[in-house]
């Protein structure tokens, strides 16, 4: 039997990291290399959950084709793309390897192609959630000033996790929130928005990220909700 792959269609996926926080990964390896180890470590740590999500709802909805490809793991190595992750030091933003599936594997493609994408953020956040919450613990346990060495590892992880989910989230393709999207629209409206973002989802991305007058778009629309979200997790 013919086995047919279609890939799931986020070509490049994308992640932007906020001015303030993420902006100077590359430069932190010559002025602070322990600082430069953390943030790496968290950008690899976020980067895989998230798609390791990906691939186990794909897998859980019934389309072996994440597993046959080897994606079902927590192994950074099988998640990370080489250019794609040194775009994220340089520039910012960047993507990881896309999970692939065959939405004829799916019982209800449309919708299930939504649980799927919405997996990822969703991991994402839960991630950041654990390690505040090993935050907390940590300054309930310790004294304060014996907790910073924790507190100075899981922070960059908790903020790229938050940051990489918000920004997914937003409704337009190459990004999750697109397919989330589609998957709650009424069948009609969701065909016309499907093709409407498949055309031109691209161009709105780039425009949203392209820095107009030294900020892009992307910025003062995501980094509220994730200033906030952060503000409940963080002691």
């Amino acid at each position: 039997m013919e086995y047919r792959m279609i890939p799931y269609e986020r070509p490049l996926h994308y992640k932007f990291y906020p001015n303030r926080n993420a902006t100077l990964m590359l430069s932190q390896l010559f002025q602070s290399p322990i600082l430069f180890v953390f943030w790496a470590l968290a950008l690899v740590i976020a980067i895989t959950v998230h798609e390791f999500a990906h691939a186990l709802a794909a897998d859980r909805l019934g389309d072996p084709t994440p597993r046959l490809q080897g994606r079902l793991t927590l192994n950074p190595l099988a998640h990370l793309d080489p250019i794609g992750t040194l775009m994220i030091l340089i520039t910012r933003f960047g993507w990881g390897k896309p999970v692939q599936f065959d939405p004829f594997n799916l019982a209800n493609p449309r919708r299930d192609a939504a649980v799927i994408s919405i997996a990822g953020p969703v991991s994402n956040l839960l991630t950041a959630t654990l390690f505040a919450f090993t935050i907390r613990a940590g300054n309930f346990f310790f004294a304060p000033h014996g907790n910073l060495v924790i507190e100075a590892i899981l922070t960059p992880i908790i903020f790229l996790n938050v940051a990489l989910a918000i920004f997914n989230l937003i409704p337009v393709h190459p990004l999750d929130g697109g397919k989330i999207l589609v998957g709650l629209l009424p069948r009609d409206v969701a065909y016309e928005w499907d093709a409407l973002l498949n055309r031109y989802g691209i161009l709105i991305l780039i425009f949203l990220i392209f820095p107009f007058f030294g900020t892009a778009p992307v910025t003062q629309l995501i980094l509220p909700v994730i200033n906030f979200i952060i503000s409940i997790l963080l002691p």
